[in-house]
């Protein structure tokens, strides 16, 4: 196919297994020609530049399974959303019986008294009641629960009847809030690397992301404090059709914790080009002593009325499994949310939002002893953080240690490993090269960028921490006989 503004009506209309795309120019100007491209690279199908040329321009193969043809009747909403890495890592991990440092979820188990409850909710007498459908914006005891537990941080009563809804996961939250306020032709200025969902639910619903990127304050980050935003990038974001701010704090993929100073900014702006700001705070718990306080930027002066703050049973809990989450936010917006979510799933599960419940009111009463699960986690989370780092340093990997959070990025350019270039990105390439040959799970950034800043993330990787003792020394034990071949 020679690249012409008819390449993009030829790509939707094929269904062959294997392609083959020349190019007349190794630069394309047109229009239809650079929507092809960044099309590609968004299916993961090649490498694309910031200025929409491919880094081999002459040759482009893409590789399709007939199973992943589209059909003729899917909507044009779903097109490109195909793709999802953590089924594709998970796969290629269960393939090759690697040890999982990718996906973020515990290896060990919840807290006895979480457990505990979640079995007493169906099996009492209570159970009569507790099978059956709930309230459809929260479960009552678990709103008023969140209640509880939110008012204190927010300087204000949170009410529990409207200014909470409770959602099948973080996932449903971000997914409400985006369906319920932007339109087609809306900007959402989106933090990267951000969790990888943000962007396709962005585009699902008509809108366009954009992204700011975090960067090596001085080009060197040791720590996730060392990542910051450039104030006339952040400045330069917003426009007249800016509706939305996204972003995650403690943050993954890198735990950076925003600083009161740095979440004032992003309020001026947002309150500056009156948008709404959606806060990703699922981590929120999961700060290290050795780190900044986790503020809630709801609580800033002027952003009450704009912020949408998402939650997590599954993070909070390390019950992932249980999918449950919740956004807390003014009555107007969360009415908005409500209305998608009756429409959507209705309610969530009864005996997972009363188990939740009698967990969170367990937990708040032993805030501020060491047994509170909302700090104790992270203290048990600490050393295997520390394991970790030093475990990559050894090896000639640079690890960014994070404030919060159980992830970690780590540099591989110090590696100086030289892969046969396939036309993926770097990053995706090292981790399928890491898991095939050396047995260990991890997860390329690339995708936690929009196509134009995925450079940022060619050398860098995600690895999770947040595991069984047995299952690092397992990482620890191949880490070894990686660095014992280098010497040899």
């Amino acid at each position: 196919l020679v690249l012409n503004k008819q390449i993009a009506v030829n790509f939707q209309k094929q269904k062959l297994p294997h392609w083959q795309i020349y190019f007349q120019d190794s630069s394309p100007q047109s229009k239809p020609g650079l929507m092809f491209l960044l099309a590609c690279y968004q299916r993961g199908y090649g490498r694309v530049t910031s200025s929409g040329s491919l880094i081999k321009p002459q040759l482009l193969s893409l590789r399709m399974s007939s199973s992943a043809s589209v059909s003729p009747y899917a909507a044009k909403r779903i097109d490109g959303l195909s793709k999802n890495i953590w089924v594709e890592y998970g796969a290629l991990a269960v393939k090759h019986q690697a040890v999982n440092l990718g996906q973020g979820f515990p290896d060990f188990h919840a807290p006895e008294h979480v457990r505990r409850s979640l079995a007493e909710s169906t099996t009492s007498d209570k159970g009569r009641t507790l099978n059956q459908y709930t309230r459809s914006q929260g479960h009552p005891r678990l709103v008023n629960a969140l209640s509880k537990l939110y008012t204190p941080h927010y300087g204000r009563t949170v009410d529990p009847l409207s200014e909470i809804v409770v959602t099948v996961g973080g996932y449903g939250s971000l997914f409400y809030a985006i369906q319920a306020f932007i339109n087609p032709g809306d900007e959402v200025v989106m933090v990267e690397p951000f969790f990888d969902c943000y962007d396709p639910m962005v585009r699902m619903a008509g809108g366009t992301p954009k992204g700011v990127a975090l960067k090596p304050k001085d080009g060197v980050a040791k720590s996730s404090a060392d990542l910051v935003l450039d104030t006339a990038e952040l400045e330069a974001a917003f426009t007249d059709k800016t509706k939305m701010f996204i972003f995650n704090t403690p943050h993954n993929p890198t735990g950076k914790i925003f600083s009161r100073a740095e979440l004032e900014q992003i309020a001026a702006l947002c309150i500056k080009h009156d948008v709404l700001c959606l806060s990703d705070e699922v981590y929120e718990w999961l700060v290290y002593k050795d780190s900044p306080a986790h503020t809630r930027i709801a609580a800033l002066p002027g952003m009450q009325d704009r912020t949408l703050t998402v939650g997590s049973a599954g993070k909070t809990f390390s019950v992932t499994g249980w999918k449950l989450g919740w956004t807390v936010g003014p009555a107007p917006l969360i009415k908005c949310m409500s209305s998608v979510h009756g429409q959507a799933m209705y309610t969530c599960p009864t005996p997972i939002q009363e188990a939740v419940a009698a967990g969170l009111e367990h937990e708040m009463s032993l805030i501020g002893t060491p047994e509170c699960y909302f700090t104790s986690l992270a203290e048990e989370l600490r050393p295997k953080r520390d394991w970790l780092a030093n475990a990559l340093s050894e090896i000639g990997m640079t690890p960014i240690i994070p404030e919060g959070g159980y992830f970690m990025i780590a540099d591989t350019s110090p590696l100086n490993l030289e892969l046969k270039d396939d036309g993926r990105l770097d990053d995706v390439r090292f981790v399928y090269w890491l898991t095939e040959e050396k047995g260990i799970a991890t997860i390329p950034t690339s995708p936690f960028y929009t196509p134009e800043h995925a450079h940022f993330a060619k050398k860098m990787i995600r690895l999770c921490f947040c595991k069984e003792d047995e299952t690092l020394k397992k990482a620890a034990a191949k880490l070894k006989e990686w660095k014992d071949s280098l010497s040899s």
